[in-house]
């Protein structure tokens, strides 16, 4: 008979297990004394340790990970530094979804919000009480390229007391110095001594832990550092995982939606019973400015709405891309406000013989192959909503204001393509108001049409760039202005339910500060009211910044009359690992900087990670055709390389689709693309060979997830350039 779950005790040091020391997760007694208890679920056979892991009598190790899951592989990378601080059995290994807690807050994330939206004589106070308030209200989200940066320490120390604990049960039955114990592939062993893992699990957490964790050096345990098979992967081969539209519950509904156009839209008042038509069909109920068809099935649904054909009213006028283009033009030449300043720019950059240039990059879609999804279930006095989500507290705080139910549990899901996405929280709020309405459990799914029409896609961006070259060809001053939405600010303000800021923020400018050594620079944003809602995208401002800034660096090395890699590389002596990524791509590629040679640079620095690209391209009758890609990449120390490596072709991918095709324009508020074939997205036979090389480092690990995609664009830019003499400044590329 397997054992009862254990549930262990809670006190002062086993909070400070479970949140992790090293990173501040247990903080500000003085200002709020209160504690935050793991909340993780125990099954019958199940010992919670800390926060972050569980042991069953059978030896299993379950990693508790709060970041989502969304084809990055960070249930894997968290697991694997965990288990190898653990000394676990690699196959004995699973991941389970955090519930919301403070202990899981990303208080990175939150502290980069805090240091970017604060002025500099405030940039501590901004970092303290932005991470502060994130860990309060318990802000768990999956963005920026943060969760191993912000996990890893915590998730490695949870391992390391874990390990102590289960060395301590082991030592207490051999009547030995638990420090005399060590742990291999699940067992402690000392000496020709063995215990399993779950034969000690119970027993080890009556013990106390050591003040501090006893972390071995990374990799020691035999899993961190090595391609270690993805734990997510063979349930999404065999067709077991479950995404949000997998979700069946008994008497469930199925549901479709329909919006209006944009702006300020309202649904009209009409007669629906045209839904009466398809069979299966249970109802139609009305939102604000959305209407929904419930049925027995999705096909029926929709079709119901094809039925009604629900009409909306606009109050004045109805965004297009003219608009977006004169507001974009508006902002560029208005005031705008000073982000970065550095040396004294502005008496350089006076007067003939400046360098000047243009950039602009379009509204881009997300495309994720799965639509906004969630299902709603009412039970006694709570809501129960399952969705893919970013941010499980945002998410539950947004169901919670729509419905006034206080009691909302957000099960999360694996998530079929995030980017930025699943931060929105739209189908949860409108599956909870269709499962009230209907008093039956209801699961929603945008039509493709939906989600193409209401996306929040990611912002445009317009920059000119100004620079003048000093006697020895060296860039003596730069500016760059940037016109763009208020992005980040317009974004968290959805999303914590507040109005955010529209004024100039350092978030919409992220990634425009080259790398390079310039002496005297200024980054300028201008803000722009579009018209239109945009969201979160994958790399957010840095896929833009980079398309700016390297192909801005491309054309002053042709001013400068200077090979393209040695003009960079004269400027990076302040940036080793840069120029190393840099240096490495061009070998790799076989980088020959002859003239009509068809080959591009580009590099970048983001997210605590370096990257480089040498592309080859060519125009082939008149389309642009990328033969090869060759990439080189400092993450620092790496959890799992083959992961890493994923994400930069992903990555690379991404950029790819958003240079040849990935934008959105608008006609009288609503897209002109409809669907995944008016994207012009890149095809199998369009993918052009990639090479990745990983560069060993004994850095922190930084983030890859967006690395690769700022450096896509600019590279085809300046391969198109090398290979036909004409410089294209705007997305996506066109030689027509």
């Amino acid at each position: 008979m397997a054992a009862e779950a254990t549930k262990t005790g809670v006190d002062r040091r086993t909070l400070l297990i479970g949140g992790g020391v090293g990173v501040g997760l247990l903080l500000g007694w003085e200002f709020w004394p209160r504690e935050f208890a793991p909340n993780v679920a125990a099954a019958p056979g199940e010992t919670v340790l800390n926060a972050f892991l569980k042991i069953d009598t059978a030896g299993r190790v379950t990693a508790i990970v709060p970041q989502a899951e969304m084809g990055q592989g960070i249930w894997t990378a968290l697991a694997q530094a965990l288990a190898d601080e653990l000394g676990a059995d690699w196959r004995q290994v699973a991941v389970e979804p955090a519930p919301i807690n403070p202990l899981y807050a990303n208080r990175l994330i939150a502290g980069d919000y805090g240091e970017a939206h604060v002025p500099h004589f405030l940039r501590g106070v901004g970092i303290w009480s932005a991470q502060r308030w994130a860990t309060r209200h318990a802000l768990m989200v999956t963005a920026g390229s943060t969760s191993v940066r912000a996990f890893e320490q915590p998730f490695r120390e949870a391992g390391a007391f874990a390990r102590a604990l289960l060395c301590m049960a082991a030592g207490k039955r051999l009547g030995a110095d638990w420090q005399a114990c060590d742990i291999e592939a699940g067992f402690v062993v000392r000496g020709d001594d063995r215990f399993r893992f779950g034969e000690l699990a119970a027993e080890a957490a009556r013990f106390s832990p050591p003040k501090q964790a006893p972390l071995r050096k990374p990799g020691e345990g035999n899993i961190s550092g090595k391609s270690m098979p993805r734990l997510d992967l063979p349930s999404k081969i065999d067709g077991t995982a479950r995404f949000a539209g997998d979700v069946r519950l008994p008497n469930m509904l199925y549901a479709s939606v329909r919006h209006g156009p944009l702006g300020n839209t309202k649904l009209v008042p009409q007669v629906m019973t045209a839904a009466d038509q398809v069979w299966g069909v249970s109802g139609v109920i009305r939102g604000p400015d959305w209407v929904a068809a419930v049925a027995n099935n999705w096909w029926a649904a929709e079709r119901a709405l094809d039925k009604i054909q629900p009409r909306f009213e606009t109050v004045g006028a109805l965004p297009d891309s003219a608009h977006v283009a004169q507001a974009l033009d508006a902002a560029l030449a208005d005031k705008a406000k000073s982000i970065v300043t550095i040396g004294k720019p502005d008496p350089i950059l006076s007067g003939p013989g400046l360098i000047e240039a243009t950039y602009e990059v379009p509204l881009q879609a997300h495309a994720t192959i799965e639509p906004l999804v969630a299902t709603a279930r009412m039970q006694g006095d709570q809501l129960e909503i399952w969705m893919p989500t970013q941010a499980p507290g945002l998410a539950r705080a947004a169901v919670q204001a729509a419905t006034g139910i206080p009691y909302v549990i957000i099960y999360p899901t694996l998530i079929g393509g995030g980017f930025g996405r699943k931060l929105e929280n739209d189908a949860a709020i409108q599956a909870a108001t269709l499962a009230l309405q209907a008093k039956r459990p209801v699961q929603l799914m945008w039509s493709r049409g939906e989600e193409m029409r209401r996306g929040r896609h990611g912002p445009p961006a317009k920059a000119h760039l100004t620079a003048r070259l000093s006697a020895q060809g060296q860039i003596s001053a730069w500016r760059v202005r940037i016109a763009a939405p208020a992005n980040a600010g317009e974004a968290i303000g959805r999303l914590v339910g507040s109005h955010g800021s529209t004024g100039a923020e350092a978030a919409a400018v992220d990634g425009a500060l080259p790398p390079y050594a310039i002496p005297a620079l200024t980054i300028e944003h201008a803000p722009a009211d579009i018209g239109i809602e945009t969201g979160v995208w994958r790399s957010a401002a840095h896929a833009y910044t980079g398309f700016f800034t390297e192909s801005f660096v491309d054309e002053l090395a042709a001013v400068a009359g200077q090979d393209a890699l040695a003009f960079r590389i004269g400027l990076l002596a302040q940036n080793p690992r840069l120029a190393r990524c840099l240096s490495h791509a061009a070998a790799t590629g076989g980088w020959s900087g002859e003239a009509q040679s068809g080959e591009g640079l580009a590099c970048h620095s983001a997210f605590g990670s370096h990257i480089a690209l040498y592309v080859e391209a060519s125009n082939e009758g008149g389309q642009i055709k990328v033969s090869r890609m060759a990439a080189a990449v400092d993450a620092g120390r790496l959890i799992n390389p083959d992961i890493v490596r994923q994400q930069i072709e992903s990555g690379l991918i991404w950029g790819l689709a958003a240079a040849l095709g990935d934008r959105m324009t608008f006609s009288h508020g609503l897209p002109d693309q409809a669907n995944f074939d008016a994207l012009a997205l890149p095809r199998l036979k369009d993918m052009p060979e990639i090479d990745v090389e990983l560069i060993g480092s004994n850095e922190a690990p930084g983030g890859v997830a967006e690395l690769a995609v700022p450096v896509a664009a600019p590279a085809i830019a300046n391969a198109i350039f090398s290979a036909t003499g004409k410089r294209l400044r705007s997305l996506p590329l066109s030689l027509a």
